[in-house]
């Protein structure tokens, strides 16, 4: 009855009544998200009678409520067969200044309409596949980036610019051939990262170093938006960069990275979106080249030296509510390097594990990622091995018992999810510098001996890859109690009680005869000659 309705006064109505009826249907379908089947040629006429109206001079609200209708029903990808058309979506490309070449984003009344043309844009390419051939006809990609680049350094459009790169995100995902194109011809890498750089505020102090105000204000709703969508965006475009050939993309990659580690050390308006924000970080850093995470850290600054940052390497090991203290109110310092990026990636990590699910799409990102730095870069490695592997002194308990991050992750080296289990195991190996003494000392033979035997490892020596020579130290206690440690499971063990101790001599003597007598029926059958041994 809705679509009736509405249909009969877009077909014959003025524009003020269009308006109205289109309000209406809108506010009362705004949550719809399945539509009944009987209804559905009704609002495939609906669609059509709307982009009609759209080519006609009618006012801004009107269409700005006539673009909502249509992106209430773009969610049903039954009625966008018949009115996904080249003629329909160039009117929506002209809508959302898509096809303009001058500057054309001045008039604030015109911002709706534009917001609304992209909110359709996405729902139709996203659900159909007839938009998306058109999509690569029209060069939809090449408009967008247009689009991108005039909202630089523009306020009040972050609407704008958060579904124009959602739109992005979505062709890049659809299409590899607009990959490439972002990449390559359109130099999607520099101007997506300039929008992050735009999102984030970012004031340079160094080629690959930003300011970091850790008393400012967090993110805007708006500017986290369009971080998110720009950093999605990114990762498809960069999804097959583990080489890098040109030093020019070298260049680019550590100015990315740069910009990624801002994005760790700054929070977004609430806990959730700090952490959707942190995790499409993650997985846009291990697309990365490992050889240019070498900007995740950097030495220390003159104000940071001014201030006399304390030190993690000053504090002894076992002073863990010292250090967290340090964490919390000063700069994450190791060997002189400022190392706040990789402790937030660290903090990441033990949050995801500690969520107990969806370990598979929320923890190997970055379990992988810091395994692959550690590989590849030193200073991070003695770093993480320093908080995740301190030196044992309480071996008392099963290594993979307790609450640290170490028993954390001894126990994943267990978990179900084979692909879990192995990145878990790998990440505390390469602390460990790939040598299997080492890692058992911290884990017990019977967590790692999946990985050992994958490695071909299960009698000893060490990895393939080569590290520094640097000894770890064992600390007295360890020292003191290592005779007495399970090799298997890792911690100490009590001694077993002598269960003759506690029998009488009575019971010693029949024990013993009971022994003998089992010997020498062994005996016996050993001296029997098998007749099928007589050779003939």
């Amino acid at each position: 009855m809705d679509e009736e309705r509405a249909l009969y006064i877009v077909r014959a109505g003025e524009a003020g009544a269009i308006e109205r009826v289109l309000r209406d249907y809108s506010d009362k379908h705004r949550a719809t998200f399945k539509f009944e089947s009987t209804d559905e040629d009704k609002r495939k006429k609906l669609c059509e009678g709307i982009f009609k109206v759209l080519v006609k001079d009618v006012p801004t609200s009107c269409q700005v409520s006539c673009l909502e209708v249509l992106r209430i029903l773009s969610r049903d990808k039954k009625i966008l067969v018949p009115v996904t058309t080249k003629e329909n979506m160039q009117i929506l490309l002209r809508l959302a200044k898509l096809n303009e070449s001058d500057d054309s984003l001045e008039k604030v009344s015109e911002f709706p309409v534009i917001v609304e043309s992209l909110k359709c844009l996405c729902n139709i390419v996203f659900n159909s596949q007839t938009a998306q051939q058109l999509s690569l006809e029209l060069n939809l990609a090449a408009k967008l980036c247009n689009l991108l680049r005039k909202c630089k350094d523009r306020k009040f459009i972050s609407d704008i610019k958060c579904f124009d790169l959602r739109l992005l995100f979505l062709l890049s995902l659809l299409h590899t051939d607009i990959r490439s194109q972002l990449r390559y011809e359109l130099q999607g890498l520099p101007l997506l990262t300039q929008v992050l750089e735009s999102a984030f505020s970012i004031k340079w102090t160094d080629e690959y170093e930003s300011a970091v105000d850790r008393n400012g204000p967090p993110l805007s709703p708006q500017e986290t938006d369009c971080a998110v969508e720009a950093l999605k965006a990114l990762f498809n475009v960069t999804v097959d960069s583990w080489k890098v050939p040109k030093e020019s993309d070298s260049h680019q990659f550590r100015v990315m990275a740069a910009v990624l580690r801002h994005c760790l050390l700054i929070v977004g308006p609430s806990e959730d979106k700090t952490e959707e924000l942190h995790s499409n970080a993650v997985n846009l850093l291990s697309n990365v080249p490992v050889s240019c995470l070498d900007v995740l850290i950097c030495p220390l600054t003159h104000e940071e030296t001014a201030q006399e940052a304390t030190t993690l390497d000053e504090l002894p090991s076992d002073k863990a509510a010292e250090k967290d203290a340090v964490l919390q109110n000063s700069t994450v310092v190791y060997n002189g390097m400022n190392m706040e990026a990789i402790h937030v990636l660290l903090s990441f990590m033990e949050k995801r594990i500690d969520k107990g699910s969806s370990y598979r799409e929320g923890l190997t990102p970055v379990l992988s990622l810091l395994t692959e730095c550690s590989r590849a870069h030193r200073n991070i490695r003695k770093f993480l091995k320093d908080k995740v592997l301190p030196p044992l002194r309480d071996v008392t308990n099963r290594p993979e018992v307790g609450s640290t991050v170490r028993n954390k992750l001894v126990r994943l080296m267990t978990h179900v999810d084979l692909g879990v289990k192995q990145i878990a195991a790998e990440f505390l190996f390469v602390l460990c510098k790939e040598r299997v003494d080492s890692l058992l000392k911290y884990t017990g033979y019977g967590n790692a001996a999946g990985l050992l035997a994958a490695r071909g490892l299960l009698a000893g020596g060490r990895g393939d890859n080569w590290y520094s020579e640097d000894e770890d130290t064992d600390t007295e206690e360890y020292k003191n109690a290592k005779p007495n440690i399970n090799l298997i499971t890792g911690h100490l063990e009590e001694p077993m009680p002598n269960p003759i101790d506690e029998m009488t001599e009575e019971q010693k003597e029949y024990e013993a005869m009971k022994l003998v007598n089992m010997l020498d029926k062994l005996s016996r059958r050993a001296d029997v000659k098998d007749p099928h041994q007589d050779g003939g």
